[in-house]
């Protein structure tokens, strides 16, 4: 979009503020002042003053107090919380910067910002002037024209007319209508209940206008047509409070909005109070000097004279960035106790392991990093074949010098995935004391959503350096050399450098995680601690039956060849089941089923959803689902899961990975515990394999709908609420609601549907989802959801209040303050937007959910490790349940502890439900 050279720019000081401060991570300077939402709003400034240098530039900001508006409605933002101590401290550094930036700064009593943008907008195209509004907020739409533009520097959008058009599906002029129809739940506007953008669209494309649309109410039928009849009075009032005002009076004229010159000094004094580094250090780069005065009035203007000698200190790269480094490779004794004794005086160490291996049971270590300062590191060679006898050290005397202080709890440990790393050292009988911190998880903790983790990745994000490549060193290919096989100065650099690395983003991430109290509670108190309990899970495995196995392999094996045979009698022919090209031929061109779905290529889909679908009415493709069901259970369970028991335990040892799903939930790899298939008799059979040792039981311990009880929390609808208070079966009494009947009536089918229903909208399930899940017409299913909705109002508030501020954010939270970004979703594709809305709606819910069963694993395992006399062990954490094995005479015990501690792990406003059960195997105890 071509934008004007130099356009009047007014800036939506009061929308970039909030904005500004909920969607960007908080920020604390050394003194404890808040410093987020300042470096958010000025950053915008900042960019348009560089993107526009010849364009006049004006701030507005809200006035405090009552507006027009609350005259108009006293309820008008009557619902918003006051505003939080943390962003009303920032307000006044932001005027003051504004000031020393030479902007003219507007504020009106008894206006908003948006009506002052409204008269100078208008004003500026009364003068035939381009004006810029910069702003993230969607009301002010209704003021562009053929020479006003919006401009939200968060997320890059201008809107012009065509813009417009296309993000609301209306003209600017028809904007203001739309608004007062839809209504604006955070400013407490009514609109007309029920009425969303796609009916207020619809209406307003057939009657013009909400005049139009009034005059035409008693065509409007069905139940939005009463509403619509019933709050014609509200409809009017809500078109006046969204109407932007543009005639405000002001003391200046458009002409008067002019900058004055910067105070460049000031301004580096603000800059260097707030602790905002960067900028401070451009202004010094161009002479700028702060008389010794200035700063003081300027510190003593913010009240924050005293420094609290206790809050996290704020780093910059530069305060973890030394300059020159020294490596060394450490093979003697001597210089190993010497460096061994400048870490006991530091009282840390990061620790980088090279290691061989897939599995964290069997990994070998070949040398051990270590560093202990910024810069300064060494690299141990425990296992190298290419040292000769002379220069080869003595492999145990080394680990015996390292093993004392490794263990010692008193040196803080800083690892980049600790629990990788405590595997490896247990395997050479070092089991270091628990790591202090963990630069994978707090890289995880700040962005979940990040894709890599690594901490080639970490270190350039965070510090924008890396490791060296050790392709050259190594080879690829069949050439590609084992660790074992390069002489230690090969590996040095990069060894020792990935120490040094741990040592420098440890100090970063920490300071970056204290500058919000959620992240760093979450690091600290769930993460950091879970971190060990799954390492000894991990490491305990569980208990597994290969002869059962096998002969589940077998049975599979026979009932595979019979869905051969009856796939070939139905198709007529013999052909592949697994070929997809084969598969498309006998489907489509020989049986002619309709193709409802083709590949990116244009050949029809054999694609697993296309075949369920078509499985509802055909034989073929369901006698192929089962056959690729079955085919996968096989390869990927009863084949496989017998050759990952490990010879020494008889175990299967299961990876728990930390920080990979966004949501923080784990996920099981190598072999996957958690996806084993248990909807069919055979995936059930393969749990039966999980077994008990001689002696004692499983003991399986379940969340009872705690995603279901965690939305009655958020949404506080009132009828999800009481069901799970009166402990009712809350599937069943969806259905009575849904279905209209007593509790009692309900049958086993209406359940099953009312529990689709329940499960399904929490996953942002649409009513073609629903419908194609159930077996059922699309307009029974939209029924139903509708009737849901009926009934359950609060859930409906609370999945379009979620939508709208994960639109305006850019991310959503979970109780515990885990922070979920989306970034699709604003996307202009259909298809990543309404996903990124599904995953809005859940991603609280299943991430609160991960975090109360974490705190749960942690008190249980704190327990268990101070009760001595309890023999019992956790082994296993899939996704809402816990797996134990406990001695016969202890699981009552057990069973008590457990219930108390996961019924405990939160408070919400309806109880947490635990559902135990005990057997031989894992089926009997699930």
């Amino acid at each position: 979009m071509a934008q004007p050279r130099n356009p009047l720019i007014l800036i939506d000081g009061s929308s970039y503020l909030f904005r500004a401060f909920h969607a960007l991570p908080p920020l604390n300077s050394s003194k404890g002042q808040p410093t987020g939402a300042i470096k958010g709003v000025v950053s915008m400034i900042r960019r348009l003053k560089k993107d526009y240098p010849d364009s006049p530039v004006a701030v507005v900001f809200d006035a405090k107090g009552k507006t027009f508006r609350n005259d108009l409605y006293e309820e008008y933002k009557a619902h918003r919380p006051p505003m939080p101590d943390d962003l009303r401290s920032q307000i006044a550094p932001i005027h003051d910067i504004v000031h020393a930036m030479g902007l003219p700064l507007l504020i009106i009593d008894g206006v908003e910002a948006d009506d002052v943008i409204g008269t100078l907008a208008a004003q500026a195209t009364a003068d035939q002037r381009e004006v810029l509004v910069s702003t993230g907020d969607k009301d002010l739409a209704q003021l562009v024209s053929d020479h006003v533009t919006l401009l939200n520097t968060m997320t890059d959008e201008h809107l012009d007319r065509s813009g417009v058009e296309k993000k609301f599906g209306l003209p600017p002029e028809k904007i203001i209508d739309f608004l007062a129809l839809t209504g604006d739940k955070s400013d407490n506007i009514p609109g007309v209940p029920g009425v969303g953008p796609k009916t207020a669209v619809k209406w307003l494309q057939e009657w013009d206008s909400v005049d139009g649309i009034i005059e035409h109410a008693d065509q409007v039928k069905g139940k939005i047509g009463e509403r619509l009849r019933d709050n014609i009075d509200q409809l009017k009032l809500s078109r006046e409070l969204v109407t932007i005002r543009l005639d405000v009076p002001l003391d200046l004229t458009l002409h008067e909005l002019i900058p004055e010159p910067e105070d460049r000094e000031r301004l580096l004094a603000l800059f260097r109070e707030l602790e905002f580094r960067g900028w401070s250090k451009e202004l010094e780069q161009d002479g700028v000097k702060v008389p010794e005065k200035e700063q003081a009035r300027v510190r003593e203007e913010m009240g924050t004279e005293a420094h609290h000698a206790e809050a996290a200190e704020s780093l910059d790269v530069a305060d973890v960035t030394p300059d020159a480094t020294d490596y060394r490779c450490v093979t003697e004794e001597k210089v190993l106790k010497e460096c061994l004794a400048r870490i006991r005086k530091a009282g840390r160490v990061a620790i980088s392991a090279v290691q061989e291996g897939s599995h964290f049971m069997e990994r070998e270590l070949i040398g051990l990093a270590l560093a202990w300062a910024p810069g300064e590191a060494i690299y141990v060679p425990l296992a190298h074949d290419t040292l000769s006898a002379d220069r080869r050290p003595d492999r145990d005397v080394l680990l015996a010098l390292l093993k004392p202080d490794l263990e010692n709890p008193k040196i803080r440990k800083l690892a980049h995935d600790a629990k990788a790393l405590t595997h490896v050292l247990q395997n050479v009988d070092i089991t270091p004391s628990e790591a202090d911190f963990d630069t994978l998880l707090a890289s995880y903790v700040l962005n979940s959503v990040a894709s890599n983790h690594t901490l080639e990745a970490v270190a350039r994000y965070y510090l924008d350096t890396g490791l060296p490549e050790l392709g050259a060193v190594i080879g690829t290919g069949r050439k590609k050399l084992a660790f074992r096989q390069l002489e230690p100065e090969q590996l040095l650099d990069h060894a020792a450098r990935s120490a040094d690395l741990i040592g420098r983003l440890a100090q970063l991430l920490d300071a970056r995680l204290r500058e919000s109290e959620a992240l760093s509670g979450l690091f600290r108190y769930y993460e950091m601690r879970l971190s060990p309990v799954l390492q000894r899970m991990e490491r305990r495995g569980v208990l597994l039956d290969a002869e059962r196995l096998g002969r589940q392999s077998h049975a599979i094996e026979e009932k595979l060849t019979t869905l051969e045979r009856k796939a070939h009698d139905e198709a007529g022919e013999a052909f592949n089941l697994g070929s997809p090209r084969q598969l498309q031929v006998i489907l489509y061109e020989k049986m002619e089923i309709p193709v409802i779905r083709k590949t990116p290529k244009g050949q029809p889909s054999t694609a697993e959803p296309v075949l369920q679908e078509l499985a509802l009415e055909h034989e073929l493709p369901r006698i192929i689902m089962e056959h690729r069901g079955l085919s996968k259970l096989k390869s990927t369970y009863t084949d496989k899961l017998p050759r990952q028991i490990n010879p020494a335990t008889g175990r299967v040892h299961t990876t728990l990975q930390q920080a990979v799903a966004a949501t923080g939930r784990l996920s099981s790899t190598d072999p996957n515990l958690q996806n084993i298939p248990i909807r069919t008799p055979e995936g059930r059979k393969v749990r039966q394999a999980f077994i008990a040792a001689p002696g004692k039981k499983l003991v399986a311990a379940d969340y009872s709908q705690v995603e279901l009880r965690i939305m009655a929390h958020l949404s506080g609808d009132k009828g999800l609420r009481k069901a799970f208070a009166e402990g009712q079966d809350i599937h069943r009494a969806t259905a009575a609601e849904v279905f209209d009947m007593a509790v009692d009536e309900v049958t086993g089918e209406q359940r099953r549907r009312a529990k689709a229903i329940n499960f399904g909208l929490i996953y942002g399930m649409s009513a073609f989802g629903l419908a194609r899940q159930l077996g059922i017409e699309r307009r029974d299913a939209q029924q139903y959801v509708e009737r849901y909705f009926e009934r359950y109002p609060g859930v409906k508030d609370y999945m379009e209040r979620t939508r709208q501020e994960a639109e305006e954010q850019g991310y959503v939270e979970t109780l515990f303050g885990r922070r979920l970004y989306l970034p699709d979703i604003r996307a202009a594709n259909g298809m990543l937007r309404q996903a990124a809305q599904r995953t809005a709606i859940n991603a609280p819910m299943q991430g609160s959910a991960a975090d109360i069963i974490k705190q749960a694993m942690v008190d249980i395992d704190h327990w268990l490790s101070a009760n001595g006399g309890l023999d019992a062990m956790m082994l296993l954490q899939v996704h809402d349940e816990l797996i134990f094995e406990v001695a016969e005479q202890d699981i009552d015990l057990l069973s008590d502890g457990v219930r108390f501690r996961m019924m405990s792990a939160a408070s919400l406003s309806v109880p947490l439900v635990v559902d135990i059960g005990t057997g031989d195997n894992w089926d009997e105890a699930h």
